[in-house]
């Protein structure tokens, strides 16, 4: 803890454990308190704003410009005091115990599409082995699930069926628990009218609209289209100086998960969609950009949209029909 009062005179510098925090603020009056947004942050600024303090959590990298010397606690408690009361900071939103339960469903759904695709390999890495080898793609891996649960296949011997059993078993549990996660992220999709709003956009459908939606739960917060696309590290990485511009690849800050749906959303619409049925701004870059500087474009379009559409409670509209 490190606290000043109006004068920026030192009032208070100790340590707190985890179990002393709430009685220390309960017996103080209210006052702004500041932390660094990692883990378990939002809980403990719901706690604090709770007892009527105001409670702002800023992002670690701005804080570390502000440490002095050498890195400890006491340091670093310094540092936030000082980083909290610059008229330049930015801070970020306090998320409601809902909007956590939401992620929670995401990040979750994230690490069980990893683990399905490691074990999936991992089945096809050794029934290649084997010469039992299928078409790409996760609706063919059946195929080679029914050939390991064939015990008349003499393709696999005997020694190796048991392994293979398991990493079956496993792939189906997996597909079990991913779809009943999907089915909660829809359901919350339906009951949420700006994730449906999203949902309208071309290549963002229900589990992009509602990570968005939790994820961003004041879209004021940011002054544009392009400063939330740049908030997601879909802008060019910049090393400028001396009055020239040096522009490189995306920049990658901010939420990478949300970057990487609304990536996987442009390649959708680029495979979905014909030459014929493609706009002229779309169809001139991939005439002269690769593909994936293409998707990239698409996917900062489409959070720019995104923002619009939450900063003015509208839905979307194609360039034809608001023409």
């Amino acid at each position: 803890m490190h606290g000043v009062d109006e004068a920026e005179g030192v009032v208070v510098r100790r340590q707190l454990r985890r179990g002393q925090l709430l009685a220390f603020f309960a017996g103080l009056p209210p006052c702004l308190v500041g932390m660094e947004a990692c883990a378990t942050a939002h809980y403990w600024a719901r706690e604090l704003t709770a007892l009527g303090n105001e409670v702002r959590l800023m992002p670690p990298q701005y804080v570390k410009a502000y440490v002095k010397r050498n890195k400890n606690d006491a340091a670093d408690a310094e540092a936030i005091c000082e980083a909290v009361r610059r008229p330049s900071m930015r801070f970020v939103p306090v998320k409601t115990i809902e909007q956590q339960a939401t992620l929670m469903l995401h990040r979750g759904r994230e690490l069980l599409v990893r683990q399905r695709t490691m074990t999936v390999n991992a089945l096809r890495g050794h029934l290649a082995e084997l010469g039992v080898i299928a078409a790409q793609g996760l609706n063919k891996v059946a195929e080679l699930i029914a050939i390991v649960r064939d015990s008349s296949d003499k393709h696999v011997p005997e020694e190796a069926r048991p392994v293979l059993l398991a990493l079956a078993d496993q792939i189906e549990g997996l597909q079990v628990q991913i779809d009943g996660l999907e089915m909660r992220i829809k359901a919350w999709h339906k009951s949420s009218p700006v994730s449906r709003r999203l949902a309208s956009i071309p290549g963002i459908g229900p589990i992009i609209a509602s990570a968005i939606a939790a994820t961003v739960a004041d879209p004021g917060v940011f002054r544009s289209g392009r400063e939330f696309a740049a908030w997601l590290g879909l802008v060019p990485r910049q090393n400028s100086t001396g009055g020239k511009a040096r522009l490189g690849g995306i920049s990658k800050r901010g939420d990478g998960y949300l970057r990487h749906l609304l990536v996987t959303g442009a390649h959708a619409v680029l495979l979905r969609y014909k030459p014929a049925r493609l706009d002229p701004w779309l169809m001139g870059l991939l005439r002269r950009r690769p593909r994936m500087v293409v998707a990239v474009a698409v996917a900062n379009k489409m959070a720019r949209i995104a923002w619009a559409i939450m900063s003015r409670n509208d839905s979307y509209r194609s360039a034809t029909a608001a023409a």
